[in-house]
């Protein structure tokens, strides 16, 4: 038995939190909002997550004080553009336990991954970053699943694959901590594109083009950061890169469906009700494509949707009418 700090209290935290105390372990849960914290400790409800009970061995907090202490490992479970700021506000309660980054995406001043965040606010501590196909809603009712944990030290992805694995729960392990953060982020914008092609009634045949030259930008922008191209093929890159673009749980895809109907980017946000990573991330990935000049036209053409008032038709037109090019 483990205690575990979950830094987050939305749906990805809450549903990593359910499956490790239903597998025994104590969790210390934080959230900013007092109310959230009540409804979680009274309730054990999420309204994330309505239809799922949670286990009497998650306890929620106000206070990172209470949530770190005695704690053997941190998550760190905030939307992206978070990290940072809680990061600072705890930092200094942060001892031996290694810190796990179990968000996905960019942050937007830095053009940073979430795991150079952590190297800099936290220097010297152990880290590692958690990723792969997984759905909140389906890890919450015990669906089987598999994800990566990728650290540089190897006793860290041991224990966090010891952490989480049982029958629901399958980890691998790598040393790529690049690789596993950039399909984590990037797979987002590709998800979101998904949900523009599916307000557009376009067919199969343009999700399966869309998802494998997506992939082709990904690991090209990753592979010049750095990442090893093998990662993107495997469950962090190609494997959550499907179950985002195809799955209706999918944030971003809806995002991109309501765009894709004529909603603004702020009309979009209060209808999905929860951070989308993609319109987030969207700028960085653009912009990371420009200063280290590789091809990324996907990210163009849905950057000149959002930003520039390009119609989601025209940027469909514009990507299949390139110029010419062996594959």
């Amino acid at each position: 038995m483990k205690k575990v700090a979950v830094i987050g209290s939305g749906s990805w935290g809450v549903a990593l939190s359910i499956h490790l105390a239903k597998m025994g372990n104590k969790i210390k849960l934080w959230s900013f909002d007092e109310n959230e914290a009540s409804l979680i400790n009274q309730e054990k409800k999420c309204k994330f997550l309505p239809e799922v009970e949670l286990p009497e061995n998650i306890q929620c907090y106000t206070n990172f004080e209470d949530v770190l202490k005695d704690t053997d490992i941190i998550l760190h479970v905030t939307p992206s553009k978070f990290v940072r700021s809680t990061i600072k506000q705890y930092k200094n309660l942060v001892e031996n336990q290694p810190v796990i980054m179990c968000a996905k995406g960019f942050e937007k001043e830095t053009l940073y991954t979430l795991d150079e965040i952590i190297k800099e606010e936290l220097p010297g501590k152990l880290y590692g970053v958690l990723s792969g196909p997984s759905h909140a809603e389906e890890v919450s009712r015990g669906i089987p699943t598999a994800m990566v944990v990728a650290s540089n030290s190897n006793d860290v992805n041991e224990t966090i694959q010891n952490l989480f694995m049982n029958e629901k729960m399958r980890i691998y392990t790598s040393n790529d901590i690049k690789g596993v953060e950039l399909g984590g982020a990037l797979k987002n914008i590709i998800a979101f594109c998904a949900g523009i092609a599916a307000q557009l009634e376009l067919g199969d045949n343009t999700f399966a083009a869309l998802i494998t030259r997506g992939l082709t930008e990904i690991s090209r922008l990753g592979i010049k950061l750095g990442a090893s191209k093998d990662t993107f093929y495997g469950l962090t890159g190609l494997g959550d890169l499907i179950v985002t673009c195809l799955s209706e749980h999918s944030r971003n895809r809806k995002a991109g469906k309501l765009i894709g109907a004529g909603k603004s980017i702020e009309e979009t946000r209060k209808e999905v009700g929860m951070t989308i990573e993609s319109i987030d991330n969207i700028e960085v990935a653009y912009e990371l494509a420009k200063i280290n000049d590789v091809e990324m036209p996907i990210v163009e053409a849905v950057y000149d949707v959002l930003y520039n008032n390009l119609k989601p038709d025209e940027a469909v037109k514009i990507l299949m009418t390139r110029e010419k090019k062996c594959e």
